[in-house]
């Protein structure tokens, strides 16, 4: 195939280019095959088989196209309205600068070099003129069980057993993105008795994280947005009066949080996509008082992949963590290192650090706050964690995961963990302790008992993207005492299952600040069938009343779940 594509090279060129003519001569389809799987495939499929993700359509059979033209997926107004065909000049235009070009799309990720655009455009032409050959269709095992979400339901309880987990690919590999529709008229959400769920904003564009001042305002990431907005709660506190946007113009930005504290800040922190930066903040501000601060300029040497960053402070105030995920799904793409070399690299950057593109990536990072010195590699080996947060019981940081996909639909299970310095969780070569992952077998035999095991493992594929702590003991919707120190994650939702699971928010049991590994069905109702669903719960909040925010940016609202009994 390299020989096919290295040979259609001249073709393409004389085809010519609307908008890069000095590249023409050079385009190469191989070539953007390459940028396609360091920048675009953890959220994108471009070929069968080829290990792309699904948290964006399938870019096969792209060119030609009309703009979000795959009826599985459910693409933004903008980009529906924009009335275009998908070719060499508009994927240029549109590459170099999506919201430019498409105000609202969700498409956020630029490819700023214009050879690897043109190659990238060259890739996706050479597939539409290739088209794989049809086959028999992949069987699909059917999913029952603890898998079947119309089984969910609040206080149903789940607990993966890691010792009987499947073998990969014991299950084909789905492709189930979920279609996201308008509520329908008789969808209900479902809490435990004695709770009421009830809306509290919409119309925002993308909310994920939420942050609590002390005066209850609330400062919510709208990351499709790039902004910071600012919700202030109506009187009685069940909705939000009005809105208003504290800081735009920002790089996907999701982690959010005040320093030293939300009593008393002096600070707002925020995580974008590649840096974190701050704004001099105080009780009350609605607007910066100044220009935001850089405070890490650069997370990791490469972007694409995932791209969500979230922040958390010690409880001294002395260290910031930084999640960054993998930029791939399973670092298809990185080299090989001897012996020796991997001695060096650990020694500098930790047990089980990735390198070449995936550098500083699947880490949590540390930085001493009052420092401007580098930050240094804190854990290794998680793939994605969406979610720092810290235990107030325990002082402890936990990760909240997103684990590799395509080794079938219960392989490999997300997870909230807590982690300590120097922690390494398997990936890409482990997972879920010694499991080896078939793809890289027997790449680095010297890892195999050094990976720590997660402590609350999901239903593979969930997307758990959020963890908070239940801390509220007094207000008048004050959960019950036993939820006080109990956690709540938010379950996205599945792409790439038979049957679809997650869409929902679970109460994440603790005893004495330990985890069981058990978790409940908390807050459910947002999946319609197996193709569709109205909400993805992001993040949460708990309010000075009791109550507790969920975020959902894919009905593009916030929850409030509260207690009257």
């Amino acid at each position: 195939m390299n020989q096919q594509r290295t040979g259609i090279c001249v073709t393409l060129a004389a085809l010519g280019s609307a908008v890069a003519p000095n590249l023409a001569a050079a385009v190469d389809p191989e070539a953007g095959k390459g940028v396609f799987q360091q920048q675009c495939s953890v959220c994108h499929t471009a070929e069968p088989n080829d290990n792309g993700g699904a948290q964006g359509p399938s870019l096969q059979g792209l060119y030609g196209r009309k703009a979000a033209g795959d009826p599985s997926f459910s693409y933004t107004q903008a980009l529906r309205d924009a009335k275009i065909t998908w070719n060499e000049h508009s994927l240029n235009r549109f590459l170099s600068a999506p919201a430019e070009m498409v105000p609202g799309t969700a498409m956020a990720v630029a490819v700023t070099d214009p050879r690897q655009r043109a190659d990238l455009v060259a890739y996706f032409k050479w597939i539409k003129a290739h088209p794989p050959a049809k086959g028999p269709a992949a069987a699909t095992a059917a999913v029952t069980g603890e898998s079947d979400w119309k089984k969910d339901a609040p206080g149903r309880t789940h607990k993966i057993d890691l010792r009987a987990l499947p073998a990969p690919f014991a299950t084909a590999s789905a492709r189930n993105n979920p279609k996201l529709v308008a509520r329908p008229a008789n969808a209900e959400l479902l809490v435990p008795k004695g709770f009421k769920v009830g809306l509290f904003a919409q119309g925002l564009e993308g909310p994920r994280k939420i942050a609590v001042a002390a005066d209850g305002d609330l400062f919510v990431t709208e990351t499709r947005g790039g902004r910071v907005s600012v919700l202030h709660p109506a009187p009685d506190g069940r909705t939000s009066a009005k809105t208003a946007v504290f800081a735009a113009g920002l790089d996907r930005p999701f982690g959010i949080a005040f320093y030293p504290s939300a009593a008393d800040p002096k600070w707002l922190y925020v995580a974008e996509t590649n840096r974190v930066i701050r704004f001099a903040f105080k009780k009350g501000d609605m607007k910066p008082s100044g220009a935001a601060e850089v405070v890490v300029a650069q997370l990791a040497p490469t972007g694409g992949g995932h791209s969500t960053r979230d922040i958390a402070f010690s409880a001294d105030g002395r260290r910031m963590y930084v999640s960054v995920g993998s930029q791939s799904n399973v670092a298809e793409s990185m080299s090989k290192k001897s012996p020796q070399q991997l001695r060096e690299w650990e020694t500098a950057h930790g047990l089980g650090a990735a390198w070449d593109a995936e550098e500083n990536r699947a880490d949590v990072l540390v930085f001493d706050v009052d420092s401007k010195g580098p930050g240094k590699v804190f854990a290794t080996g998680i793939r994605n964690c969406v979610s720092l947060t810290m235990q107030p019981q325990t002082n402890s940081l936990w990760c909240t995961t997103n684990e590799r996909d395509l080794l079938g639909d219960d392989l490999v299970p997300d997870y909230s963990t807590r982690v300590t310095e120097g922690s390494f969780f398997g990936w890409p070569w482990y997972y879920m302790g010694s499991h080896e992952d078939p793809r890289l077998k027997g790449e680095r035999p010297d890892l195999k008992d050094k990976v720590s095991v997660p402590d609350v493992p999901y239903t593979a594929h969930s997307a758990s993207l959020g963890l908070i702590f239940y801390t509220a003991t007094s207000g008048k919707s004050a959960f019950p005492a036993e939820y006080v120190g109990d956690g709540f994650a938010m379950l996205h939702g599945s792409w790439n299952r038979g049957f679809r699971t997650g869409h929902k928010v679970v109460r994440v049991r603790m005893n004495n600040g330990v985890p069981t590994g058990e978790y409940d069905d908390f807050l459910t109702g947002f999946i319609v069938d197996d193709g569709d669903a109205w909400g993805r719960p992001v993040s949460g909040a708990v309010l000075a009343d009791g109550s507790l925010l969920v975020s959902d940016d894919g009905g593009n609202a916030i929850f409030r779940v509260s207690y009257q009994p």
